[in-house]
């Protein structure tokens, strides 16, 4: 019998309580104490020293992108360009540096133009990226992955030329003022140019994955709820068996629970047929979750559907990704099927009618598949209450607002942009709110994530009163948003989220005290062990 002892730490057991030390026995928490009451329980337990330091349960993401996380690390380097001009310059290097990554094509993903410098904020098109290579196809996607740049060879892989017809449902091809497509394409769109692109083998997908993995646990997550079976995994039976044996070789560090996106009935059919009738070979390790669907785009590229026009784009509401009576469609078979769903929801038009859906399949009146708003960021008062109402779920990214704040009152208005991102709101109605980061959108380190939650503030500390700060959270606020809300999110609550008698031994202990620091100073912080299962998975 494996048993260890934490002893020595501040260790959080919930709002003001604290304790010295932990007793783990194969994978679980037995008891929660001081040092000596934990000592004479232990017997001949190994013994880890926590140097006073404070001791957090796991931290959960409760959405993201794991896989892309590993790609995009594989990938050329475009997430903190400057301009287009830098980002070409940055994709000709790699190309030149990595030219069997790239014979057959390039791919990558982060450009955002709300982050050029000044007087060079513009959408690339075709002609920029005919500058790193006309030979083979390239594809650039912004860092909401919900618009893209492709080259001219792209295009005429795709048969797309001068006043081609709009072929994609859910999403837009972009043209000139001569006709001709500018390169530029929106929404639903985006899965299908992305095709064209050679995707990995499932060899090179499990380095990524494993890197990535690595990458999540170094920095404090234990769970991870994760988007990588998507509409544009071609090989799924293949992507879910590769899921399982990561898992069942024990190279696993961390808890993954997919969320898998099906956008067609003809798509959730197969899964329901195929893989999800599997779901007695999962565990709480590896587990199956929720339907993940997507109602629009995002704010950033203005594709996120509002109910009142963009301010700076005059008859421009968005590109809905979904249309409701599919939506209707697609969540009241989930819901046959006793299958919670999530959807990608960032304007009030598509987070009112995705509300809207969820309580056609209310049961008793109630929200028992505890279906979920992912991200759910413009939203007014009366919006946020009948989320409250119907029970709906938010998984929300506060690190989105670091970005989002300098765009958010141009596009929506002053009145609108007080109302939404509305984390601290949420917690006051008594919304389940859990965080994430929609890594590789952000860097999944959940610290950045919890600094701009606590101080409405950009990753530079700007704006120096902060943005909107009656909707900021106090740090024990922020920390049960990424474990107890997280767990809750995926029907774990009475086995993750707390570091409590029972619960799994999912802990990670910080360098320095996220509840006594500056808040300022809670961006840098960083773990010096993961414990996940009761298994020291990293440790600085």
């Amino acid at each position: 019998m494996a048993k260890s002892v934490l002893y020595n730490g501040k260790i959080y057991v919930e709002r003001g309580v604290f304790r010295e030390a932990v007793l783990v026995e194969d994978g679980i928490i037995k008891m929660v104490g001081s040092d000596q009451e934990v000592f004479a329980a232990a017997e001949e337990a190994e013994k880890i020293d926590c140097q006073g330091r404070t001791v957090l349960p796991g931290l959960n993401d409760s959405h993201m992108h794991l896989l892309m996380v590993g790609e995009v690390l594989s990938e050329a380097p475009i997430s903190d360009s400057t301009s287009v001009e830098d980002m070409i310059e940055r994709c000709r290097k790699f190309a030149a540096e990595n030219p069997d990554l790239v014979k057959n094509g390039m791919h990558s993903q982060g450009w955002n133009q709300e982050l050029f410098e000044k007087g060079k904020i513009r959408l690339p098109n075709r002609h920029d990226l005919d500058q790193i290579s006309t030979d083979y196809p390239i594809m650039l996607e912004r860092v909401c992955g919900h618009t893209c740049a492709v080259n001219t060879k792209a295009l005429e892989l795709l048969g797309i030329g001068k006043n081609h017809p709009q072929i994609y449902e859910g999403g837009t091809i972009e043209f000139e003022a001569d006709g001709n497509p500018s390169g530029y394409f929106t929404e639903n769109a985006v899965y299908e140019v992305r095709k064209i692109v050679p995707q990995a083998t499932i060899d090179v997908r499990k380095k990524s994955l494993l890197k990535a993995m690595q990458y999540c646990v170094e920095h404090g997550l234990t769970s991870v709820q994760s988007n990588d079976i998507g509409e544009m995994a071609e090989d799924r039976d293949g992507m879910f068996q590769m899921y399982k044996d990561v898992y069942k070789e024990g190279l696993a560090p961390l808890r993954f629970r997919h969320q898998v996106c099906c956008m067609t009935e003809k798509r959730l059919r197969e899964y329901l047929e195929g893989e999800y009738k599997n779901k007695d070979q999962y565990d709480d390790m590896l587990s199956i979750g929720p339907l993940k669907l997507f109602k629009d785009g995002s704010l950033g590229a203005r594709t996120a559907t509002m109910r009142n026009e963009y301010l700076d784009d005059p008859g421009n509401y968005g590109v809905e990704a979904l249309s409701d009576a599919l939506m209707d469609k697609l969540v009241g078979m989930a819901a046959e099927n006793d299958i919670q769903t999530v959807t990608h929801v960032i304007g009030d038009d598509a987070i009112e009618k995705t509300v809207a859906s969820y309580e056609k399949v209310m049961r008793n009146g109630q929200n028992e598949l505890r279906n979920s708003l992912i991200h759910c960021q413009i939203t007014d008062r009366p919006l946020l209450e009948r989320i409250k109402k119907s029970e709906t779920l938010i998984a929300y990214q506060p690190v989105f607002l670091q970005c989002d704040m300098y765009a958010v009152e141009s596009r929506c208005g002053k009145e609108l942009s007080a109302t939404s991102y509305a984390m601290k709101t949420a917690i006051e109605l008594g919304i389940h709110a859990s965080y994430g980061t929609d890594s590789p959108v952000e860097d999944c380190n959940p610290f950045p994530n919890i600094y701009v939650a606590v101080n409405r503030k950009d990753l530079k500390g700007k704006p120096e009163e902060g943005f909107n700060t009656q909707e900021c959270v106090d740090v024990y606020e922020a920390i049960d948003a990424y474990t107890v809300e997280s767990a809750y999110h995926e029907f774990m609550e009475d086995k993750k989220g707390r570091i409590k008698p029972g619960h799994y031994a999912d802990m990670i202990v910080l360098d320095r005290d996220i509840f006594t620091i500056d808040p300022m100073d809670i961006i840098n912080i960083q773990p010096v062990l993961t414990m996940v299962n009761g298994k020291v998975v990293y440790q600085r």
